[in-house]
């Protein structure tokens, strides 16, 4: 029993001491999580002060509002936007600028700068900050009415100052497309209607053009218009056949077009005028002595014509006129000389062929072409009295083959101001002859001694 007693006691001791350390355990255990759960608890509720912990400006108004609690006055004031300082006037930071997730200052999307990756979603292929945009003024296309409009006004400057180099730099401010061709044709039908000092300044137009402008693909278009539309063009200028003939003939010369074309064209000619115009180009160029002289086919007009050369021309045109008595060619043909500064020549010829002649009819004639120059306006009155003053300086030596020659002046001013072309200025600087005295004549027969 003792022993047996003893083992009891021993094991209730054990028992005793086990218990013990497993409550020291608990205890400790115990005491570990409660420090465990009081750390914690401190630092969420530090983490959360801090992270809430409002200025003093913001807790006065929160005690001021009966809310005793500082968490409580933070999440009333948490969508906020007054200053956290205590200063300002309340507005938003930096006018809505400022912050994550605002949208910005108001009017602020109208300056952003798109998106210059093709990968970003707001990239616009179209916007020209890209750098793959260029922008350039486009002149459209001209219709045939303005075309019409435009170069027929430029052609007949180019007629007046005669520079082919400024009516190209015109033509080539002009869009005209595939409508080149149309300036040539308005160039040559304007021609037409002109002197042939004029029709040289597009043929040497046509020939710059050349170098860049047109091709002669647009020269060739150009003729085969003009041909077809021949019929037309009689009807406002006669000899409209022989002109464009001429044309073709030298823009052959000028290599402009080839002379194959000429043939073809002959071949499947659209009408007879048009067959008669190749013809006529055909036979300039068939002729070698008549294609080195192509390039004054129009003949030299204006003041280039030699001295010589005018004076025979006027003194044709006056015996001309004197077989046909027909003013108004003469007229044409004096205006086809193209030198009105010259004009005094055919004057001071005029009167001579009509000193020279000795013949009422020759006289009146002179006078009749002369009044129909004058009324016409081809010669001007400062042109008419260069004239007669030349015959009265020259009247001496005329006078030696023709001894009346002072009556015979005298008489034609008479005619001359009766109808009205010749002013009394001119009148009055009519020379006139002294005539010798004879011994027989006055003062009894004595000659009159001179005392001085």
């Amino acid at each position: 029993m003792d022993f047996g007693a003893k083992l009891m006691n021993g094991s209730d001791k054990k028992d005793d001491n086990n218990a013990k350390v497993l409550e020291a355990t608990a205890s400790g255990i115990e005491e570990g999580a409660t420090k465990n759960v009081t750390a914690k608890d401190s630092i969420s509720d530090r983490i959360k002060r801090r992270a809430r912990r409002p200025t003093k400006h913001l807790v006065k108004d929160a005690a001021n509002n009966g809310s005793g609690s500082v968490s409580t006055a933070a999440r009333l004031l948490k969508n906020s936007r007054k200053s956290r300082n205590g200063l300002g006037r309340g507005l938003p930071k930096k006018g809505g600028a400022g912050g994550k997730g605002t949208w910005g200052v108001y009017g602020s999307e109208l300056n952003a700068d798109g998106a210059l990756d093709y990968k970003d979603p707001n990239y616009d292929p179209e916007a020209l900050e890209n750098g793959d945009i260029h922008l350039a003024a486009i002149i459209p296309e001209m219709s045939d009415e303005e075309i019409q409009t435009s170069v027929e006004s430029i052609i007949l400057e180019c007629f007046e100052h005669g520079d082919t180099g400024e009516v190209i730099d015109d033509l080539e401010e002009m869009n005209l497309g595939q409508k080149k061709h149309r300036a040539i044709i308005i160039a040559i039908e304007a021609a037409m209607d002109h002197k042939p000092s004029h029709r040289e300044i597009i043929s040497v137009l046509i020939a710059d053009l050349m170098e860049g402008v047109v091709t002669s693909d647009d020269v060739a278009k150009a003729f085969q218009i003009l041909l077809e539309n021949l019929p037309e063009l009689i009807l406002d200028a006669p000899d409209a056949a022989d002109i464009l003939g001429n044309f073709i003939a030298r823009a052959v010369a000028d290599d402009c077009i080839s002379g194959g074309l000429v043939h073809s064209w002959k071949e499947v000619a659209p009408n007879e005028h048009a067959k008669a115009a190749l013809t006529h180009a055909e036979a300039l160029l068939a002729d070698k002595i008549a294609m080195l002289r192509l390039h004054n086919i129009w003949g030299v007009g204006g003041g280039g014509q030699p001295v010589k050369a005018l004076s025979k021309r006027i003194s044709m045109l006056l015996k001309e006129y004197l077989s046909s008595k027909d003013a108004v060619e003469a007229g044409r043909c004096l205006r086809e000389l193209e030198v009105p500064h010259f004009h005094h020549e055919l004057v001071y010829e005029a009167i001579v062929m009509a000193l020279e002649a000795m013949q009422e009819n020759v006289e009146d004639s002179i006078c009749r072409l002369l009044k129909s120059l004058f009324n016409s306006c081809l010669i001007t009155p400062d042109q008419m009295g260069r004239g007669f003053v030349r015959v009265f300086d020259d009247l001496p030596d005329i006078c030696i083959d023709l001894p009346p020659a002072y009556t015979l002046i005298e008489k034609f001013v008479t005619k001359a101001q009766r109808h009205g072309f010749i002013t009394d200025e001119v009148v009055r600087q009519v020379p006139i002859r002294g005539r010798k005295r004879f011994v027989s004549e006055g003062d009894g027969g004595k000659v009159k001694e001179d005392n001085s």
